[in-house]
């Protein structure tokens, strides 16, 4: 028997009893939401409790899978990350759960789990509901948070998206749990070291995924780096009244813009550095124009960035924005135009000399524990996962200072060990700032000007150019592999045509011997349906001859016969009349009877119609009543959804309504205030 609960439907799940919730915007149906593998329904504990709900995910046949048990084991020490709670899973097997399952089979490896409370980010996308400049930086941290939490063990979402980020701070509900303000869902296909590789990877979603690794599948500890920037600044970016209009619809990115040069992307760049400062718009930029996702800024960057931030830098940026729109108006057209067309310098800017602003006591406590992790990590010899900490630390790292000195070594020392240049004949010319006299006399220098200002300058020109010159190697690598990848690439797609002509020309040879086979083969069945065609004639014949001498016997025999039967045929006449006259009184009453229970029926069905349409007016007239209060009282969402609550009742029965004393006027005055929510309700 399949599971299609309906609401108020009783689940015993481990001797506990659950009720099915109903969906409060569709009374009358199961609270379910569909997903990519399954469905989840809302279970309520049996005193009816939203806070103790759970969810009970049902996954499609595809994706039921046994060892699912084994990764939600593993799971359950993540569910104390903040926005991971659902990783506190209970999977339904057949030694626990065999009675429920054997009732209901599609319930096998199902998932009890919290139930999240809110919205989801899709949601706010969706409805282009515009955040407070607070409430951006709320959610942005939030998921920076627990992305770098995930991040520091080695874990990953694998489908990090807007359905699959809820926002419990928009819940209505009231948060007992101390639920973080982002909650991460949807995590079967979660990356980390003690997981197994899922059997069907996800390439990622619409609007979130890398355009260069989407064809891959995503499951690796860095698959969340590029979906989580995006969401991270689109968060940021749903303060500006701008960026929300702009949204494509489900994302705010099309698809097809992903990781390209387009009006969206400059739109976002401008309004993040414009309201939250240069660092969070380099972060965006970097993850934008990656070539892979390792390549990608790390959740603790964003974090490190997010907590230096002041809230009070967008507000005023937002009011200066209103302010210059509100005085010059054809200019912010202007403007707004302008900033669609593409810039001529290059989007991966530079920083040159930015100046230094303070950083905050979290931002100095992140900055420290990046650099322990990274120097831990050099003692346990793992120099790649030092080097890519040490590199997320530089950009935080206050300008010419002792650590960023040391920093800029670790990174050096590191980069040379994990990647060793290769001899050639001719020797490479050695910069002079890199020289040995030149590194021995500016030691000298800094010893004999201890503690002077000469010896920050020249600290200051030497990093300065040593950071120049890393970002060209940089950058030089970066084109060389993009070259060498679209050489693979265009080697793979010859070899492939080759292969194509070459099943081409196998199945046209198939097709050939296929051909000529099936011309033996009908030769040989018309020869034998020629042959049969004699044997078929001489047979007929001979059973004619046989036939006319059997007719003639039954021609007799039937004569003889038909004189019994009609004897026979006038007694059973007898018979069959006798009882058919009892058969037609008897059927007669019956049908009798049965007008008469059908005649009670209408009459019972006209008076239960008749209740319930003037139960339907009274709750009609609540509705309108609900409506009238709350715009009168300036709750006009509220007024909406009551008023969308009457149209909805009303069109059920419109006909009967439009006769039934002032309905019809309230119809009329509700769908003037749905199409203009200024216009003012009468009181009915």
């Amino acid at each position: 028997m399949s599971f299609q609960p309906n609401p108020g439907d009783e689940v015993v799940i481990n001797d506990i009893a659950y009720t099915i919730g109903q969906h409060p915007a569709a009374p009358g149906l199961a609270y379910a939401q569909a997903g990519r593998q399954g469905i989840v329904y809302q279970l309520l504990p049996r005193n009816g409790s939203i806070h103790g709900a759970k969810a009970l995910k049902v996954f499609f046949p595809k994706f039921r899978i046994p060892a699912m048990v084994y990764q939600s084991e593993h799971m359950e020490s993540y569910s104390e990350l903040p926005g991971l709670q659902v990783c506190k899973r209970d999977v339904l097997t057949p030694e626990r759960n065999g009675a429920l399952i054997g009732k209901h089979p599609d319930l096998l490896y199902a998932v009890l789990m919290p139930w999240v409370q809110g919205q989801t980010w899709f949601d706010v996308i969706s409805d282009q509901r515009q955040l407070t400049a607070e409430e951006s930086l709320k959610l942005a941290r939030a998921l920076a948070g627990t992305g770098s939490a995930m991040e520091q063990r080695g874990l990953a979402h694998c489908d990090m998206s807007a359905p699959n980020v809820m926002i419990p701070f928009f819940s209505e509900v009231e948060n007992l749990g101390k639920t973080s303000a982002v909650e991460l869902v949807d995590v079967e296909q979660m990356y980390g070291s003690k997981m197994d590789r899922p059997d069907a990877l996800l390439a990622g979603s619409p609007g979130y995924a890398a355009h260069r690794t989407v064809h891959s599948g995503l499951w690796s500890s860095y698959a969340d780096r590029f979906a989580g920037a995006v969401i991270i600044a689109e968060m940021l970016s749903w303060s500006d009244p701008v960026i929300v209009e702009k949204a494509w619809g489900e994302s705010y990115f099309d698809q097809h813009e992903m990781q390209t040069v387009s009006e969206r992307y400059y739109a976002m760049r401008e309004s993040l550095e414009k309201r939250w400062g240069s660092k969070l718009s380099d972060l965006f930029i970097r993850a934008w124009e990656s070539h892979d996702l390792s390549s990608c800024p790390t959740f603790g960057e964003w974090y490190v960035a997010l907590a230096a931030v002041d809230v009070h830098q967008a507000n005023a940026a937002a009011a200066a924005t209103s302010e210059e729109e509100a005085a010059n108006p054809s200019e912010a057209d202007g403007n707004l135009k302008k900033s669609s067309e593409p810039v001529n310098e290059p989007v991966n800017t530079q920083h040159g000399n930015i100046p230094q602003t303070p950083h905050s006591p979290d931002q100095e406590a992140v900055v420290n524990r990046l650099f322990l992790q990274a120097r831990a990590l050099e003692d346990e010899d793992k120099p790649a996962a030092a080097l890519e900490v040490y590199r997320s630390l530089y950009h935080f790292i206050p300008h010419n200072s002792a650590m960023q000195m040391e920093v800029e070594a670790a990174i050096k020392e590191l980069d040379a060990k994990l990647n060793p240049k290769e001899d050639t004949d001719k020797p490479v010319p050695v910069p002079f700032y890199r020289s040995k006299k030149f590194m021995i006399s500016s030691a000298v220098l800094i010893v004999l000007l201890a503690g002077g200002v000469p010896t920050v300058k020249i600290l200051a020109d030497q990093a300065e150019v040593k950071q120049k010159e890393q970002q060209e190697a940089t950058r030089l690598a970066d084109i060389k592999a993009a070259e060498e990848a679209e050489a693979a690439k265009a080697a793979a797609l010859k070899q492939q045509e080759e292969q194509e002509k070459q099943k081409a020309a196998d199945a046209a040879k198939l097709d050939a011997e296929e051909k000529k086979k099936l011309a033996e083969a009908k030769k040989k069945e018309e020869e034998r349906k020629a042959l049969q065609a004699k044997y078929d004639k001489q047979a007929k014949y001979e059973a004619y001859l046989v036939k006319q001498e059997q007719q003639k016997k039954e021609a007799a025999k039937r004569a003889l016969q038909e004189k019994y039967d009609k004897q026979a045929k006038y007694e059973a006449y007898l018979v069959w009349k006798k009882e058919n006259d009892a058969k037609l009184a008897k059927q007669e009453a019956e049908r009798k009877a049965a007008a008469e229970v059908k005649r009670q029926q209408e009459i019972a069905q006209a008076a239960a119609l008749k209740k319930k349409r003037a139960q339907n007016v009274v709750t009609l007239i609540a509705h309108y009543n609900k409506t009238y209060n709350a715009q009168i009282g300036r709750k006009i969402e509220n007024a909406e959804s009551y008023a969308r609550d009457f149209k909805k009742l009303y069109n059920t029965d419109a006909a009967y309504f439009k006769g039934v004393g002032k309905v019809a006027a309230r119809m009329s005055a509700i769908n003037k205030f749905l199409s203009n929510t200024n216009y003012t309700l009468p009181n009915l």
